[in-house]
């Protein structure tokens, strides 16, 4: 059982905790992940490992409360626990070696784009961060980002916060501008990645996407988080989580991410709580 020790809603549908793991916090790297279970009748669900402290023992994830599962977690408070929290899992964020690199995040994919961004700039980079919300109300670790930035730019899809537009707007205006980045990393949703890609395609830049398939085992048993990459079949588990951005089969992978989208909306729609049940029952 795994303890959670602090939890913080970051926007309404965000959440932040920290859990009481300790000898994943002791090996844990920016871009892997963990699966967990909320309890031993819960699906696995695998989440990108968002912070860590060492000396703490704890680890850090961000989640948005959208599915079954990620509403349970969400339902639990400080002192609860969870059944599982395995990990760290797939491989680190390749950080070394690099002078100068843009690292673009899009809503709650942030979470994930901050560790890796503070690894770059561990490393001794130049970093580069862009960052895309629909809107002001749901922004999130800002201060966070402008810690580990040496430029840092915010975008707004309706423009009611930092600058109108979409991040592929300022990320070309630096590339046309002369801009000559190590690397790009786009981590956020699939068709934020997919035009990311496409936008520094014709400049040649080195561009990597984290990818979120629908995973199981998370160890390379399953099969069902494979990915294509340049023609080739990939497990995101094992082989990634992050892959070049320029080689990914986009329509494939949003293809299969939709694939339990009807029956996740009828769980959500049909399922009774069996401890509220119980709770109604003692009431009467």
């Amino acid at each position: 059982m795994y303890k959670i020790v602090r939890k913080k809603e970051l926007n309404p549908t965000v959440t932040l905790m920290d859990i009481e793991a300790p000898f994943i916090a002791r090996k844990a790297k920016a871009g892997q992940f963990i699966i967990f279970r909320v309890d031993d009748m819960s699906e696995r669900v695998p989440l990108t490992i968002a912070g860590y402290d060492r000396e703490a023992g704890t680890v850090t994830i961000i989640f948005q409360k959208v599915g079954f599962s990620t509403n349970a977690l969400g339902a639990l408070n400080e002192g609860d626990y969870i059944q599982d929290f395995v990990g760290p899992l797939g491989k680190p964020t390749p950080v070394e070696g690099k002078k100068k690199v843009c690292v673009v995040g899009g809503g709650v994919g942030c979470a994930i784009a901050l560790p890796s961004a503070r690894g770059f700039k561990e490393a001794g980079a130049e970093v580069t961060v862009i960052v895309g919300f629909r809107s002001k109300d749901i922004v999130i670790l800002e201060e966070e980002f402008k810690e580990v930035a040496d430029r840092f730019i915010l975008m707004t899809d309706d423009g009611s916060y930092g600058r109108h537009g979409l991040v592929t707007e300022p990320l070309k205006e630096l590339l046309e501008a002369g801009e000559e980045f190590d690397e790009v990393l786009a981590i956020g949703p699939v068709p934020m990645m997919k035009f990311v890609s496409l936008t520094t395609k014709p400049f040649g830049t080195h561009t990597s996407v984290s990818l979120n398939p629908i995973m199981i085992d998370g160890t390379g048993m399953c099969g069902g988080c494979r990915v294509t990459v340049g023609g080739v079949t990939k497990f995101a588990c094992v082989d990634g989580p992050e892959f070049d951005g320029h080689q990914v089969d986009y329509a494939e992978l949003m293809s299969r991410n939709s694939t339990y989208r009807d029956r996740e909306a009828e769980v959500n729609a049909t399922h009774t709580c069996r401890m509220e049940a119980m709770g109604k029952q003692l009431i009467k």
